[in-house]
């Protein structure tokens, strides 16, 4: 019976850890961390917007600007994002798309974190990002 129990509990962690849960629960949760973050930026709360970025993306900001995170930011020249029109899921990974750009989150314990900003596509190559990760 002890066995038996260790086992629900490996998968609820495992659940836990590999962002389990309904898709339609993965995509919402997504959007509104997108959506925080759009109205961080619209209400120049820097310090808000820093701490919704990934941690990867924060640091490459700094790196490349030269600067702080809450002042690196603002002068990053991110579209206002307007309302989200779509989210895609794919484990871990989302994108975001919004009226006026994309974004690309990842999924952390604390939850959805934004890897990149300020996106557009390219034709038959990645996108090109203002904000992302090193």
């Amino acid at each position: 019976m002890r066995d038996g129990g260790a086992r629900v509990l490996t998968g609820v962690l495992l659940c836990t850890l590999t962002a389990c849960g309904s898709l339609s629960e993965r995509e919402d949760a997504a959007g509104a961390a997108a959506a925080r973050f759009a109205a961080s930026l619209r209400l120049s709360d820097a310090v808000r917007g820093c701490a919704a970025l990934a941690p990867g993306t924060r640091e490459e900001l700094e790196r490349s600007a030269e600067r702080p995170c809450a002042r690196a930011l603002p002068e990053a020249g991110l579209p206002p994002a307007g309302p989200v029109r779509s989210v895609d899921v794919y484990g871990g990974q989302a994108r975001v798309v919004t009226r006026r750009d994309t974004l690309f989150l990842s999924s952390f314990p604390g939850g959805w974190k934004v890897a990149a900003a300020g996106c557009v596509p390219r034709p038959g190559k990645p996108y090109r990002c203002l904000v992302k990760g090193g």
